[in-house]
């Protein structure tokens, strides 16, 4: 940690330092947003499930758009517009009575979702390079995970659905969490620049997304992201906890140490996974990534196998214990690959193209999750799942193919080449 530390420059230090108090109040309102609509404010349930999903289509539609906007005008400006979009809609939601007060809300929250990812990689980027990039992206992705599942322990004790009032105080938590990132780039942030404001001759060969996507690199990591997260974040809250509570036949308080459990394998195992990594092939690390999920899931639909029982809760826990650990390996990599294969002035839309993958995962794996465990297919829901983590470690194989060496975390590469031999004619080997 302290070399890590050490290597990082003073714009980065301000970043990361402030992570998990950032995310704190999003933990504490993520878990309870469903439960604040339909159980404090009576929106149906079905009304309810459609604003969440709402928040998610607004961000996956704002992404495109705002990834080229950061790399026309910069992060800063951007990433400003939807942290104040953010705090106006925690605290509009946290007053909604209302299902179009709350839809204008969660709108607003989207559009913050949309811009805040490919908005900070892109800072990060900028900030930050080579082998510490990756570390970065990794203790960043334990420091969320920290400050949401603190929050969301702290939520846990002090809501109570009987009492509006305790949702309501949460929420603007939440709104005045973002003031925090807010200050960073109007303060110590505000001269960090993405690229040289007169190179333009870079700009106009940045290169649009139907470019971007033609490259096979781009094309290849975006298809494993995108199925990633449809059979991991995707079923995290929905196909996961359905299949504990229905199938295992858990209880709601294994299922939430099970969170509390990935949560801690996260911030426990971080720094050592990224000391593992450091230097290898990033495709490497996903191979191996897709393993142990699919692991995971082999635990998980063992459970089905003994329901109600302790070994049944245990394997619950495993699995998100395992799922986490592979996890630690895929946030570093990912980012990693996308930012070493954009320019400073494609950023942006690289990073765009990884939140629009990661969003479209999210929104199909519960999906999917819901019409199949709703019509029974439990077995062929690990199968898929199963599958779906093996092709993963395909897409690895195919992408280690075509993306450069250095995009692919191998640094100071220099090819061998063969000592000239001299020929009978005086010309070397090499010439001929």
């Amino acid at each position: 940690m302290k070399t890590f530390w050490n290597a990082l420059p003073t714009e980065g230090r301000w970043l990361l330092s402030t992570v998990a108090i950032q995310t704190l109040g999003r933990g504490m309102t993520l878990p309870f947003t469903i439960i604040y609509l339909h159980e404090v404010r009576g929106f149906d349930l079905g009304v309810s499930g459609a604003l969440m999903s709402l928040i998610a289509i607004t961000g996956l539609i704002v992404t495109g758009p705002g990834g080229t906007l950061i790399d026309r005008f910069g992060a800063h400006r951007v990433l400003i517009v939807g942290l104040l979009s953010m705090i106006a809609g925690c605290a509009l939601l946290a007053f909604a009575t209302d299902a179009a007060v709350a839809a204008v809300a969660v709108i607003l929250i989207g559009i913050n979702f949309g811009v805040s990812w490919p908005g900070f990689n892109a800072l990060i980027a900028s900030v930050v390079d080579g082998e510490v990039r990756q570390q970065y992206f990794g203790v960043n992705f334990a420091l969320v995970n920290l400050g949401i599942g603190v929050g969301g322990v702290i939520g846990g004790f002090f809501v109570d659905v009987h009492d509006p009032s305790t949702f309501t105080t949460i929420f603007l938590i939440d709104a005045a969490t973002s003031l925090i990132p807010l200050a960073l780039l109007l303060g110590p942030l505000r001269g960090v620049r993405m690229h040289s404001e007169t190179d333009d001759a870079e700009d106009q060969t940045a290169g649009g997304y139907r470019e971007i996507l033609r490259r096979p690199a781009v094309l290849w990591l975006t298809l494993l992201t995108f199925i990633s997260v449809f059979i991991g974040y995707g079923q995290l809250e929905a196909g996961f906890p359905a299949f504990a509570r229905q199938v295992a036949e858990v209880s709601t308080q294994v299922v939430g140490l099970s969170f509390a459990v990935n949560t801690a394998v996260i911030v426990l195992l971080q720094f050592t996974v990224l000391r593992l990594i450091s230097g290898k092939r990033r495709t490497r690390v996903m191979q191996v990534m897709a393993l142990i999920w699919a692991l995971s899931w082999v635990l998980l639909g063992a459970t089905g196998f003994l329901p109600g029982t302790l070994t049944a809760a245990v394997g619950v826990i495993a699995f998100m214990g395992v799922f986490a650990f592979g996890e630690t390996m895929l946030q570093p990599t990912v980012p990693g690959i996308y930012n070493d294969l954009a320019s400073d002035r494609s950023r942006g839309r690289y990073n765009a193209i990884n939140s629009a993958a990661f969003q479209g995962g999210a929104i199909l794996g519960p999906l999917v999750a819901g019409v199949m465990l709703g019509e029974g297919l439990e077995v062929w829901f690990i199968g898929l799942m199963i599958a779906g983590a093996l092709a993963v470690g395909g897409l690895a194989l195919v992408l280690e193919r075509v993306v450069a060496p250095a995009a692919n975390g191998v640094r100071d590469i220099t090819p061998e080449r063969p000592t000239p031999l001299p020929s009978p004619g005086g010309e070397t080997s090499a010439s001929l």
